[in-house]
């Protein structure tokens, strides 16, 4: 963990210890929530860590959509993606042809050092799911990982570098001083069968993904109602994407992430589930131009104010 981390996870541990005062300046010393405090500042710094790590989201230096045909890419400025990050200057095409991206090898091969998935570059198909990146092989070479990403019916290089310019510059992250007033109980509404939700992203390109339910929830003595979506056939979490009116002035304009634990009883059945606010976190592309973030539905922009969890990168 580096210096600064360390001085936010100290500055934090403050605020939590502030945060657990009475009105006298007393702590409770409640064991809910000394539990609640650590879960707290286990998860924001490993926020940060993940942030920070070679392949994280801050490491992303470039976002290539692909043409059908040919691309060259290499680190020469002849190719059609040029990348600042190699001095190979050709290191291979990536041939689209209706939905199938294909590593072509140039005459002069591949450079030894080139990796396909950790093993030597070879011309093959590349897997490219829709909307789902975690099987698409990773190309490294040097402090590059790249990696081909479909979005709706388009195609891109991801470009990570892990000597990029976001990454190199981090400056630590800001957060509003915990609330236990936004960790609330939440009922589960289950939907039989799961909805369908489009979703349009800050790319301009458009996805569906399922919704399993809703959650409803009070605050303030008003009810709200949230609706997750699913990122995996076989979740482990529910996944919100949403906006509050903190997005005009101290959050990220375009929407917040919340993850949570599955309900008491699963998606399918009525049931429980805690929504702690406390756990927003931006979204990537609160980091990068180059990310590809969905915007929240439109059942998820709240008209209400949640001033906790993180705020605002840039500012």
């Amino acid at each position: 963990m580096d210096f600064r981390t360390l001085v936010a996870a100290a500055v934090l541990v403050f605020l939590l210890n502030m945060a657990g005062t009475d009105s006298r300046g007393k702590n409770p010393d409640s064991p809910d929530r000394n539990a609640w405090q650590k879960d707290l500042l286990d998860w924001r710094a490993k926020h940060i860590a993940e942030l920070q790590k070679p392949d994280g989201w801050l490491s992303l230096a470039g976002l290539e959509w692909l043409e059908p045909g040919d691309n060259s890419f290499g680190g020469a400025a002849d190719n059609k993606i040029h990348l600042a990050g190699t001095k190979v200057a050709h290191l291979g095409v990536l041939h689209l042809d209706g939905q199938t991206v294909r590593l072509v090898e140039l005459a002069g091969g591949f450079p030894p050092d080139f990796l396909v998935a950790g093993a030597p570059a070879k011309s093959q198909v590349l897997r490219v799911d829709p909307d789902n990146d975690k099987n698409a092989p990773h190309l490294t070479i040097g402090t590059l990982n790249l990696y081909v990403i479909r979005r709706g019916e388009r195609f891109a290089l991801r470009v990570k570098d892990s000597k990029s310019q976001a990454l190199l510059g981090f400056h630590g992250l800001k957060w509003y001083a915990p609330d236990p007033a936004y960790r609330v109980a939440a009922k589960w509404i289950p939907y039989n069968p799961p909805k369908t939700v489009g979703l349009d992203t800050l790319a301009g390109t458009h996805y569906s993904q399922p919704v399993p339910g809703a959650a409803e929830f009070k605050l303030a003595g008003e009810t709200y109602r949230l609706e997750p979506v699913l990122e995996d056939s076989a979740p482990d979490k529910l996944f919100f994407i949403l906006r509050d009116t903190t997005s005009t002035s101290t959050t990220y304009g375009a929407c917040r992430f919340l993850y949570t634990a599955l309900p008491s009883e699963g998606v399918s059945k009525p049931g429980e589930l805690v929504l702690d606010f406390n756990h927003l976190e931006n979204p990537p592309c609160a980091y990068t131009p180059f990310a590809t973030c969905p915007l929240p539905p439109p059942g998820n922009r709240l008209q209400i104010a949640l001033p906790v969890g993180e705020q605002r990168y840039h500012d």
